[in-house]
Protein backbone atom coordinates (compact mmCIF):
# COMPACT_ATOMS: atom_id res chain seq x y z
CA UNK A 1 0.00 0.00 0.00
CA UNK A 2 1.04 3.07 -0.87
CA UNK A 3 0.58 5.81 2.10
CA UNK A 4 1.27 9.42 2.33
CA UNK A 5 4.38 8.53 4.60
CA UNK A 6 5.84 6.17 2.18
CA UNK A 7 5.55 8.80 -0.78
CA UNK A 8 7.61 11.51 1.63
CA UNK A 9 10.31 9.02 2.15
CA UNK A 10 10.49 8.07 -1.59
CA UNK A 11 9.98 12.04 -2.26
CA UNK A 12 13.06 12.69 0.03
CA UNK A 13 15.62 9.74 -1.34
CA UNK A 14 14.62 10.73 -4.72
CA UNK A 15 15.17 14.93 -4.00
CA UNK A 16 19.03 13.40 -2.79
CA UNK A 17 19.75 11.81 -5.94
CA UNK A 18 18.77 14.84 -8.32
CA UNK A 19 22.44 15.41 -9.16
CA UNK A 20 22.10 12.14 -11.33
CA UNK A 21 20.06 14.34 -13.76
CA UNK A 22 22.84 17.45 -13.36
CA UNK A 23 20.22 19.35 -11.51
CA UNK A 24 21.88 22.20 -8.95
CA UNK A 25 21.56 21.16 -5.49
CA UNK A 26 18.86 23.82 -4.79
CA UNK A 27 16.38 21.93 -7.19
CA UNK A 28 13.62 21.28 -5.51
CA UNK A 29 11.31 17.71 -6.20
CA UNK A 30 7.21 17.71 -5.47
CA UNK A 31 4.86 14.81 -5.46
CA UNK A 32 2.62 14.72 -8.23
CA UNK A 33 0.88 11.34 -8.07
CA UNK A 34 0.23 7.91 -8.17
CA UNK A 35 -1.95 5.78 -10.16
CA UNK A 36 0.30 2.94 -11.92
CA UNK A 37 3.59 4.49 -11.06
CA UNK A 38 4.50 7.30 -8.66
CA UNK A 39 5.45 10.69 -10.38
CA UNK A 40 7.25 13.67 -9.38
CA UNK A 41 8.18 17.24 -10.40
CA UNK A 42 12.02 18.69 -9.85
CA UNK A 43 12.63 21.85 -10.77
CA UNK A 44 15.88 24.00 -11.23
CA UNK A 45 15.43 27.47 -9.77
CA UNK A 46 19.51 27.73 -11.38
CA UNK A 47 19.00 26.25 -14.88
CA UNK A 48 14.94 26.40 -14.77
CA UNK A 49 15.18 23.30 -15.64
CA UNK A 50 11.86 21.19 -15.49
CA UNK A 51 11.88 17.39 -15.32
CA UNK A 52 8.81 15.00 -14.23
CA UNK A 53 10.51 11.56 -12.38
CA UNK A 54 8.82 8.52 -12.93
CA UNK A 55 9.09 5.93 -10.39
CA UNK A 56 8.37 2.56 -12.09
CA UNK A 57 5.47 0.04 -9.57
CA UNK A 58 7.48 -2.87 -8.36
CA UNK A 59 6.62 -6.20 -9.76
CA UNK A 60 4.74 -4.57 -13.24
CA UNK A 61 7.15 -3.62 -16.21
CA UNK A 62 10.09 -5.63 -16.81
CA UNK A 63 13.03 -3.53 -17.61
CA UNK A 64 13.02 -5.00 -21.40
CA UNK A 65 9.76 -4.08 -21.42
CA UNK A 66 10.37 0.14 -20.31
CA UNK A 67 13.40 0.08 -22.52
CA UNK A 68 11.20 -0.72 -25.03
CA UNK A 69 8.37 1.86 -24.17
CA UNK A 70 11.49 4.48 -24.34
CA UNK A 71 12.46 3.42 -27.57
CA UNK A 72 8.98 4.03 -29.55
CA UNK A 73 8.65 7.64 -27.68
CA UNK A 74 12.02 8.28 -29.24
CA UNK A 75 11.04 6.89 -32.34
CA UNK A 76 7.68 8.96 -32.85
CA UNK A 77 9.42 11.97 -31.81
CA UNK A 78 12.68 11.62 -34.45
CA UNK A 79 9.65 11.33 -36.73
CA UNK A 80 7.54 14.35 -35.62
CA UNK A 81 4.42 11.84 -35.14
CA UNK A 82 2.88 14.13 -31.87
CA UNK A 83 3.78 16.17 -29.13
CA UNK A 84 5.02 13.83 -26.02
CA UNK A 85 7.63 14.40 -23.60
CA UNK A 86 11.10 13.46 -23.92
CA UNK A 87 13.09 10.89 -22.10
CA UNK A 88 16.15 11.89 -20.39
CA UNK A 89 19.14 10.41 -19.67
CA UNK A 90 21.17 10.82 -16.42
CA UNK A 91 24.57 11.85 -16.35
CA UNK A 92 26.23 8.21 -17.05
CA UNK A 93 23.83 7.91 -20.47
CA UNK A 94 21.07 5.91 -18.93
CA UNK A 95 17.36 6.49 -19.75
CA UNK A 96 16.32 3.47 -16.83
CA UNK A 97 18.26 4.21 -13.77
CA UNK A 98 18.16 2.41 -10.50
CA UNK A 99 17.64 4.31 -7.56
CA UNK A 100 17.18 2.79 -3.91
CA UNK A 101 14.17 4.29 -2.78
CA UNK A 102 12.15 3.03 0.42
CA UNK A 103 14.35 0.34 1.36
CA UNK A 104 14.17 -0.98 -2.33
CA UNK A 105 15.92 -0.65 -5.59
CA UNK A 106 13.28 1.08 -8.06
CA UNK A 107 13.43 1.89 -11.76
CA UNK A 108 13.11 5.57 -12.40
CA UNK A 109 12.68 7.54 -15.68
CA UNK A 110 13.39 11.37 -16.50
CA UNK A 111 11.23 13.15 -19.00
CA UNK A 112 11.11 16.62 -20.55
CA UNK A 113 8.18 18.46 -18.50
CA UNK A 114 5.36 19.70 -20.91
CA UNK A 115 3.36 22.12 -20.39
CA UNK A 116 -0.60 22.38 -20.52
CA UNK A 117 -3.59 21.01 -18.40
CA UNK A 118 -5.77 18.03 -19.06
CA UNK A 119 -8.73 18.67 -21.59
CA UNK A 120 -11.78 20.65 -20.13
CA UNK A 121 -14.50 18.20 -19.69
CA UNK A 122 -17.28 21.20 -21.74
CA UNK A 123 -18.72 21.85 -24.49
CA UNK A 124 -15.25 22.59 -26.37
CA UNK A 125 -14.02 18.36 -25.53
CA UNK A 126 -15.75 16.88 -28.96
CA UNK A 127 -13.36 19.58 -30.84
CA UNK A 128 -10.51 18.08 -28.94
CA UNK A 129 -11.67 14.39 -29.98
CA UNK A 130 -11.40 15.33 -33.30
CA UNK A 131 -8.20 16.30 -32.91
CA UNK A 132 -7.71 13.49 -30.57
CA UNK A 133 -8.77 10.64 -33.51
CA UNK A 134 -6.15 12.30 -35.89
CA UNK A 135 -2.92 11.98 -33.41
CA UNK A 136 -4.66 8.81 -32.92
CA UNK A 137 -4.61 7.59 -36.62
CA UNK A 138 -0.84 8.89 -37.18
CA UNK A 139 0.18 7.11 -33.69
CA UNK A 140 -1.44 3.91 -35.73
CA UNK A 141 0.49 4.76 -38.86
CA UNK A 142 3.72 5.05 -37.25
CA UNK A 143 3.16 1.75 -35.27
CA UNK A 144 1.81 -0.07 -38.47
CA UNK A 145 5.20 0.96 -40.20
CA UNK A 146 7.93 1.20 -37.50
CA UNK A 147 10.82 -1.42 -37.76
CA UNK A 148 10.62 -2.20 -34.11
CA UNK A 149 14.73 -3.49 -32.55
CA UNK A 150 14.66 -6.93 -32.04
CA UNK A 151 14.71 -6.97 -28.61
CA UNK A 152 11.29 -5.02 -28.14
CA UNK A 153 9.21 -6.38 -25.33
CA UNK A 154 5.30 -4.93 -24.31
CA UNK A 155 2.59 -6.41 -22.97
CA UNK A 156 -0.13 -7.84 -25.07
CA UNK A 157 -3.40 -6.24 -24.15
CA UNK A 158 -6.11 -9.65 -25.59
CA UNK A 159 -9.10 -10.18 -23.76
CA UNK A 160 -7.29 -12.36 -21.75
CA UNK A 161 -5.19 -10.06 -20.58
CA UNK A 162 -8.04 -8.06 -19.80
CA UNK A 163 -10.51 -10.27 -18.52
CA UNK A 164 -9.98 -13.49 -18.97
CA UNK A 165 -7.34 -16.40 -17.73
CA UNK A 166 -4.43 -13.49 -17.01
CA UNK A 167 -5.97 -10.34 -15.89
CA UNK A 168 -3.12 -7.76 -15.64
CA UNK A 169 -5.22 -5.20 -13.72
CA UNK A 170 -6.63 -7.90 -11.03
CA UNK A 171 -10.15 -10.01 -11.44
CA UNK A 172 -13.35 -7.91 -12.41
CA UNK A 173 -15.13 -10.64 -10.07
CA UNK A 174 -13.68 -8.91 -6.80
CA UNK A 175 -14.81 -5.63 -7.77
CA UNK A 176 -15.97 -3.27 -5.21
CA UNK A 177 -19.32 -3.69 -4.06
CA UNK A 178 -20.51 -6.68 -6.74
CA UNK A 179 -22.81 -9.05 -5.42
CA UNK A 180 -23.83 -12.26 -6.89
CA UNK A 181 -26.98 -11.38 -9.28
CA UNK A 182 -24.78 -8.52 -10.33
CA UNK A 183 -21.42 -11.03 -10.31
CA UNK A 184 -23.79 -12.96 -12.59
CA UNK A 185 -24.71 -10.02 -15.25
CA UNK A 186 -21.23 -9.05 -15.74
CA UNK A 187 -20.50 -12.66 -16.38
CA UNK A 188 -22.98 -12.66 -19.49
CA UNK A 189 -21.68 -9.25 -20.61
CA UNK A 190 -18.19 -10.95 -20.55
CA UNK A 191 -19.03 -13.96 -22.54
CA UNK A 192 -20.76 -11.70 -24.84
CA UNK A 193 -17.57 -9.71 -25.14
CA UNK A 194 -15.38 -12.48 -25.57
CA UNK A 195 -17.53 -13.81 -28.41
CA UNK A 196 -18.05 -10.36 -30.70
CA UNK A 197 -14.19 -9.92 -29.93
CA UNK A 198 -13.37 -13.64 -31.18
CA UNK A 199 -15.55 -13.06 -34.13
CA UNK A 200 -13.58 -9.55 -34.71
CA UNK A 201 -10.04 -10.78 -34.74
CA UNK A 202 -6.99 -10.13 -34.00
CA UNK A 203 -5.14 -9.77 -37.48
CA UNK A 204 -2.39 -7.32 -38.18
CA UNK A 205 -4.91 -4.76 -39.96
CA UNK A 206 -6.83 -4.88 -36.55
CA UNK A 207 -3.89 -5.38 -33.96
CA UNK A 208 -1.00 -4.21 -33.07
CA UNK A 209 1.18 -1.82 -30.61
CA UNK A 210 -1.33 1.32 -29.43
CA UNK A 211 -0.72 3.48 -26.68
CA UNK A 212 -4.08 1.99 -24.38
CA UNK A 213 -4.46 4.84 -22.16
CA UNK A 214 -5.14 7.93 -24.38
CA UNK A 215 -7.36 9.30 -21.25
CA UNK A 216 -7.94 12.86 -20.48
CA UNK A 217 -5.55 12.76 -17.85
CA UNK A 218 -2.50 11.97 -20.61
CA UNK A 219 -3.48 14.79 -22.87
CA UNK A 220 -2.40 17.77 -22.54
CA UNK A 221 -3.60 21.13 -23.79
CA UNK A 222 -1.41 24.10 -24.71
CA UNK A 223 -3.46 26.52 -27.01
CA UNK A 224 -4.00 24.67 -29.63
CA UNK A 225 -1.52 21.53 -29.26
CA UNK A 226 -2.47 17.98 -27.33
CA UNK A 227 0.34 16.95 -26.30
CA UNK A 228 -0.06 12.83 -25.42
CA UNK A 229 2.33 11.85 -22.49
CA UNK A 230 2.83 8.55 -20.51
CA UNK A 231 3.02 5.68 -22.62
CA UNK A 232 3.50 2.77 -19.85
CA UNK A 233 0.62 0.94 -20.71
CA UNK A 234 1.58 0.92 -24.23
CA UNK A 235 1.15 -2.26 -25.64
CA UNK A 236 -0.41 -5.09 -28.08
CA UNK A 237 -3.88 -4.69 -28.62
CA UNK A 238 -6.73 -3.69 -30.86
CA UNK A 239 -6.25 -0.29 -32.66
CA UNK A 240 -9.36 0.55 -32.17
CA UNK A 241 -9.64 -0.09 -28.35
CA UNK A 242 -7.29 3.50 -28.19
CA UNK A 243 -11.01 5.28 -28.85
CA UNK A 244 -11.96 3.26 -25.77
CA UNK A 245 -9.40 4.52 -23.33
CA UNK A 246 -9.68 7.88 -24.32
CA UNK A 247 -13.53 7.98 -23.01
CA UNK A 248 -12.32 6.10 -19.71
CA UNK A 249 -14.18 6.77 -16.09
CA UNK A 250 -16.64 8.67 -18.25
CA UNK A 251 -18.12 5.76 -20.29
CA UNK A 252 -21.58 6.17 -19.06
CA UNK A 253 -22.10 9.79 -19.91
CA UNK A 254 -24.26 10.89 -22.90
CA UNK A 255 -21.16 13.01 -24.41
CA UNK A 256 -19.71 9.91 -25.12
CA UNK A 257 -21.67 9.11 -28.68
CA UNK A 258 -20.66 12.48 -29.56
CA UNK A 259 -17.50 12.16 -28.53
CA UNK A 260 -17.03 9.24 -31.01
CA UNK A 261 -18.29 10.85 -33.73
CA UNK A 262 -15.84 13.43 -33.39
CA UNK A 263 -13.13 11.27 -33.00
CA UNK A 264 -13.87 9.29 -35.75
CA UNK A 265 -13.99 12.33 -37.86
CA UNK A 266 -10.59 13.23 -36.81
CA UNK A 267 -9.56 9.65 -37.31
CA UNK A 268 -10.58 9.75 -40.92
CA UNK A 269 -8.41 12.00 -41.75
CA UNK A 270 -5.68 10.54 -41.98
CA UNK A 271 -7.21 6.70 -42.21
CA UNK A 272 -10.38 4.86 -43.40
CA UNK A 273 -12.23 3.11 -40.89
CA UNK A 274 -14.43 -0.05 -41.96
CA UNK A 275 -18.26 -0.41 -40.81
CA UNK A 276 -17.09 -3.22 -39.10
CA UNK A 277 -14.18 -1.51 -36.95
CA UNK A 278 -16.69 1.42 -36.37
CA UNK A 279 -19.12 -1.20 -35.09
CA UNK A 280 -16.64 -2.64 -32.19
CA UNK A 281 -16.33 0.92 -31.02
CA UNK A 282 -19.00 -0.16 -28.03
CA UNK A 283 -17.79 -3.34 -27.59
CA UNK A 284 -14.59 -2.11 -26.32
CA UNK A 285 -16.03 0.79 -24.39
CA UNK A 286 -17.75 -1.70 -22.60
CA UNK A 287 -14.26 -3.95 -22.35
CA UNK A 288 -12.49 -1.13 -20.73
CA UNK A 289 -15.01 0.07 -18.14
CA UNK A 290 -15.27 -4.06 -17.41
CA UNK A 291 -11.23 -3.74 -16.98
CA UNK A 292 -11.07 0.16 -15.26
CA UNK A 293 -13.72 -1.35 -12.31
CA UNK A 294 -11.52 -4.55 -11.90
CA UNK A 295 -8.28 -1.77 -11.93
CA UNK A 296 -9.99 0.23 -9.26
CA UNK A 297 -10.28 -2.79 -7.13
CA UNK A 298 -6.59 -3.91 -7.35
CA UNK A 299 -5.23 -0.36 -6.79
CA UNK A 300 -7.32 0.64 -3.98
CA UNK A 301 -4.29 2.80 -2.73
CA UNK A 302 -4.87 5.55 -5.27
CA UNK A 303 -7.00 8.80 -5.17
CA UNK A 304 -8.99 7.67 -7.80
CA UNK A 305 -9.68 4.59 -6.44
CA UNK A 306 -11.11 6.13 -3.22
CA UNK A 307 -12.14 8.83 -5.15
CA UNK A 308 -15.12 6.08 -7.33
CA UNK A 309 -15.34 3.10 -5.17
CA UNK A 310 -18.47 1.24 -4.97
CA UNK A 311 -20.07 3.55 -7.50
CA UNK A 312 -17.91 2.86 -10.19
CA UNK A 313 -18.91 -0.52 -10.01
CA UNK A 314 -22.58 -0.22 -9.53
CA UNK A 315 -22.06 2.08 -12.81
CA UNK A 316 -20.11 -0.65 -14.58
CA UNK A 317 -23.43 -2.95 -14.02
CA UNK A 318 -26.06 -0.41 -15.19
CA UNK A 319 -23.69 -0.74 -18.43
CA UNK A 320 -23.78 -4.31 -18.58
CA UNK A 321 -27.36 -4.27 -18.44
CA UNK A 322 -27.39 -1.80 -21.55
CA UNK A 323 -24.98 -3.51 -23.51
CA UNK A 324 -26.96 -6.76 -23.59
CA UNK A 325 -29.93 -5.41 -24.44
CA UNK A 326 -28.36 -3.70 -27.28
CA UNK A 327 -26.50 -6.97 -28.12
Amino acid sequence: MMTPAIIETMRSELAAALPRWNLSERATLTFLSHSENTTFLAEDPLSGQRLVLRVQRIGYHAPAEIASELSWITALIADDVIATPRPLADRDGLLLCSVRLNGSMRQVVAFEHMSGHEPDQSGSLPSWFVKLGMLTAQLHRHSRSWTRPPAFQRKTWDFDAMLGTRPLWGDWRAALGLGDSERQLLQRVADSLADRISTYGQQSERFGLVHADLRLANLLVDGERLGIIDFDDCGFSWFFYDFAAAVSFMEHESVVADLQQAWLQGYRTVAPVSKDDEAMLPVFVMLRRMLLTAWISSHSDTETARRLGTDYTHGTVAMGERFLRGA
